[in-house]
């Protein structure tokens, strides 16, 4: 009788998070990598204006780092806060915070910017989903363990 060896592959090990680092940190991380997607597309030739009728509105760099901080920050918080009832509220907020962020790069699709602005945009969304989820997995790594 022989033994075979099965191979896994490696994981990834996500650090256990209390609530303001798992907050706080994802809101920076957040911020940091929509800001150098930010200046990729600007280097594509991105201008990050819209035109809305007859006033055009450039959203960047400011509006990337108020549309990448606020929403993350009001969900996240509203998350860990919950936690302190029922911890599982985390992995709703996984997909329920993902989902959200996935559905609205249609909103950035139908506007109109330029091409390069556009996929950065919604580059800039996608960005957000591993924050989101390895922050809510680090913050109920560090609530189950204790």
């Amino acid at each position: 009788m022989s033994v075979a060896h099965v191979a896994t592959a490696p994981t990834i090990q996500i650090p256990a998070l209390n609530r303001p680092v798992a907050v706080l940190g994802a809101v920076a991380a957040a911020v940091l990598a929509n800001l150098v997607v930010w200046l990729i597309g600007a280097a594509a030739g991105g201008s990050f204006i819209v035109a809305d009728g007859t006033t055009t509105q450039d959203v960047a760099p400011g509006g990337v780092v108020v549309m990448s901080a606020v929403p993350l920050l009001v969900g996240l918080t509203a998350a860990a806060l919950l936690s302190y009832r029922w911890v599982g509220v985390l992995r709703v907020a996984e997909v329920v915070g993902s989902a959200l962020t996935l559905v609205t790069i249609a909103a950035t699709v139908a506007a109109t910017f330029d091409t390069a602005s556009t996929v950065a945009l919604s580059v800039m969304h996608v960005v957000l989903v591993p924050v989101i989820v390895v922050s809510m997995e680090g913050l109920r790594k560090h609530l189950t363990e204790r």
